[in-house]
C-alpha cells in the first residue's frame, strides 16, 4: 500500500464540480488532494463534451434581443417544472431558490471576471407543456458559452493549474476510490486502487489494471464523481414506473465511466441518496457515425418545425413537439411499445433548425471562429449536420413519402409505417401553413418562435409545406432514447454537507460533502421532476462553489 498522506480536504472527481470546489478550497489557503479515476486528459469530464449552455436570468444578452425576463418569472417556471412533492424535497427546494438567486445575480459576473464569454444569441430550450404555471421556459434563457464546454472548463482548469504550481492542490489521476474511511460515524479519508497509466483519448474507456493501493486522510471529503448515465444496468434498476419500461434499444450520452460509483460508495458509508428514480433522458438521440465511447449517441437540439411521429408513423400530440417537453415526450413514447420514433422534415428545416449537442459537434463555437459561425445563416447544412446526413445510419432522404417510408421500414426491420397514412398526416399539417395563424398548435408555435429574433435568425425555418419540392428533399431521422442525467443524488444542505441515512436522517454525516450530479446538482435533486436546460452545468458550478466555500469555512 502507498504511504498515507494527509490533506486538509480530498475531492473525488475532477469534473466541473470537482474543479470548482477544489479551486475554492485552495483559494482559502487549504491543501487539496484531487483524485481522478481517469487520466489528466479527461479533466473537466462531461462538462468538456457539453454544448456549454448556461441558464441565466435577465441578462444583457436577453435584453439585447428584447427578451423580458425576471427572477419572479424564472421562479414560476422552475417551480412549475420541478413540481416538488416529496418530504425529501426539503433541501432540493431550498437549493432551487438559492440557484435562482445565483442565476439572476452574480453568476454571469462571477464567470465573466474569470474570462468566460457568452455567444450573443440566447437559445430557447424546453419551451414547455403549454401551461403558464407548468413545465418549461417562458422565455429564452439558454446562454451558449463562447467556446462551448471547453470554454466553461477553462477558467477552472486554469485556477487548478495555478494552485498546483503553488503546492496547494495535488492532482492524482488514475486513482480509483473504492472505500470511504468511516470512524465513529465521521468520514475521515479514502482508500482505493492505483490504476495503470492509460493515455487513450478523452472519453474512450480506459483500462482497469491495478498497480497499487492508496489511503489518504483529510478533515473533509467531497464526492464529485457524476451520475449514473453510463451504467445502463443501474439506470434500469432505478427506472421510474411512471415512465413505463426502459427501452432495450438506446444510446449513451455519456461514457461508461459515468457509472454511479461515487454515489454508491457514499451510500455504503451511511450517506442518504434520495430521489434515485428521478432521471433526465432525451428522446432525440441519434447514433454517432464516428463514436468515441460505447453506444455513443448525440442529441439533436431541434427547432420547432419537424413533424414528430412514433414508430408506427402516428403524429405525437401536444406537448410532444421538438424542444418543448422532454419528460412528457419520453413518457408518451414509452407507452407505444417501441424504442424509437421519427422526425419527418425537409432539407430547408434541417439546414436552419438542427444543432447537435456537444463541443465536438460545434467546431465553430468551440473554436471561437466568427467566420464559421457566420456560415450558420447561409444556405446549406452546418458541416457536422451534413456529416450525419452523409454517414449517419439514422438519417434517410427521399423525394416522395412512399420512398421515404420504404426506407424507414427497412431501417426498422419491420413494416410499421403506412405510407398512405403518413402522407395524409403531412398533407393535413401542410394545409395549415397557408395562413399566419392556425388551429394546429405546433404551427402556431412555429409562428410564435419566429417572433423571437434569435429564433428567426438562426433557429426556426420560415413556415413551409413539407411536401413543397423547393424545400426538399424529404428527410426522416430515426430517434432513440439517449441516457444522460441523474436528477436525484446525495442529500446535502446548502453547504454541500451530506445528510446521514437511516433513523438519523436529517443529521449531517460529518466530514462528507457532495457536489455536481452526484448531489443531484444540489440538495439531492434541485430540478425536482423536470429540468429547464442549461441548468446542469450551472448546477455543477453553483454546487461546487458552495461546497468548496463551506469546506473552507468548516476547516477554520
Amino acid at each position: 500500500m502507498a504511504a498515507q498522506r494527509e490533506f486538509d480536504a480530498i475531492v473525488v472527481g475532477a469534473g466541473l464540480a470537482g474543479l470548482v470546489a477544489a479551486a475554492e478550497i485552495a483559494d482559502a489557503g487549504r491543501t487539496v488532494l484531487l483524485l481522478e479515476r481517469e487520466g489528466e486528459q479527461d479533466l473537466g469530464a462531461q462538462a468538456w463534451w457539453s454544448f456549454g449552455g448556461l441558464f441565466m436570468i435577465d441578462t444583457p444578452e436577453q435584453r439585447g434581443l428584447r427578451v423580458r425576463d425576471s427572477l419572479e418569472l424564472a421562479r414560476q417556471d422552475w417551480m412549475g417544472s420541478a413540481a416538488f412533492s416529496r418530504p425529501e424535497d426539503h433541501w432540493p427546494r431550498r437549493w432551487a431558490e438559492a440557484y435562482l438567486q445565483f442565476a439572476a445575480g452574480e453568476k454571469r459576473a462571477w464567470l465573466h471576471q474569470m474570462g468566460h464569454r457568452i455567444f450573443p444569441v440566447v437559445g430557447w430550450a424546453e419551451r414547455g407543456d403549454g401551461r403558464a404555471d407548468g413545465h418549461g421556459n417562458s422565455v429564452p434563457r439558454f446562454h451558449i458559452t463562447w467556446g462551448t464546454g471547453p470554454g466553461v472548463v477553462e477558467p477552472f482548469a486554469r485556477r487548478i493549474a495555478q494552485h498546483r504550481e503553488a503546492g496547494r492542490i495535488h492532482l492524482a489521476t488514475r486513482h480509483a476510490v473504492t472505500e470511504l474511511i468511516s470512524e465513529d460515524w465521521r468520514i475521515t479519508g479514502v482508500r482505493g486502487e492505483v490504476l495503470a497509466a492509460d493515455h487513450t483519448e478523452r472519453g474512450i474507456a480506459s483500462n482497469r489494471e491495478v498497480t497499487g493501493t492508496f489511503e489518504h486522510r483529510a478533515a473533509a471529503v467531497l464526492i464529485a464523481t457524476g451520475g449514473i448515465g453510463g451504467n445502463a444496468e443501474l439506470v434500469r434498476s432505478l427506472w421510474p414506473a411512471h415512465l413505463g419500461t426502459m427501452p432495450e434499444d438506446f444510446v449513451h450520452g455519456v461514457p461508461a465511466s459515468v457509472d454511479g460509483a461515487g454515489m454508491q460508495l457514499a451510500a455504503a458509508a451511511g450517506a442518504r441518496w434520495i430521489n434515485a428514480d428521478r432521471m433526465w433522458h432525451y428522446t432525440e438521440g441519434v447514433r454517432n457515425w464516428d463514436p468515441v465511447w460505447r453506444g455513443h449517441g448525440i442529441r439533436i437540439l431541434p427547432g420547432p418545425s419537424s413533424l414528430w411521429v412514433d414508430a408506427r408513423g402516428r403524429r405525437l400530440p401536444a406537448p410532444a413537439y421538438p424542444g418543448f417537453d422532454t419528460t412528457s415526450t419520453l413518457r408518451l413514447l414509452r407507452e407505444t411499445g417501441y424504442g424509437h420514433s421519427w422526425f419527418v422534415l425537409t432539407r430547408k428545416i434541417i439546414e436552419k433548425e438542427f444543432a447537435l449537442s456537444g463541443s465536438e459537434q460545434n467546431p465553430d463555437l468551440t473554436g471561437r471562429d466568427w467566420k464559421q459561425v457566420a456560415g450558420r445563416v447561409k444556405p446549406g447544412a452546418p458541416g457536422p449536420v451534413q456529416s450525419f446526413l452523409d454517414h449517419g445510419e439514422d438519417f434517410l432522404q427521399a423525394t416522395t413519402v412512399p420512398d421515404l417510408v420504404e426506407q424507414m421500414n427497412a431501417l426498422a426491420g419491420e413494416d410499421l409505417v403506412d405510407a398512405t397514412d403518413l402522407e395524409r398526416i403531412i398533407r393535413a399539417r401542410d394545409a395549415e401553413i397557408a395562413n399566419p395563424f392556425s388551429k394546429d398548435s405546433q404551427v402556431t408555435a412555429i409562428h410564435g418562435a419566429r417572433r423571437y429574433l434569435g429564433d428567426k435568425l438562426i433557429r426556426t425555418a420560415s413556415p413551409h409545406r413539407l411536401l413543397d419540392p423547393k424545400a426538399g428533399p424529404l428527410i426522416a431521422v430515426r430517434l432513440h432514447v439517449l441516457l444522460r442525467k441523474t436528477l436525484g443524488g446525495l442529500e446535502t444542505d446548502l453547504g454541500g454537507r451530506v445528510q446521514r441515512a437511516g433513523p438519523d436522517g436529517g443529521e449531517v454525516l460529518p466530514g462528507l460533502y457532495a457536489a455536481g450530479e452526484a448531489s443531484g446538482f444540489g440538495g439531492g435533486g434541485v430540478h425536482g421532476n423536470n429540468a429547464l436546460e442549461g441548468t446542469f452545468l450551472g448546477g455543477c458550478l453553483f454546487s461546487g462553489r458552495e461546497a468548496g466555500r463551506a469546506i473552507a469555512a468548516d476547516l477554520r
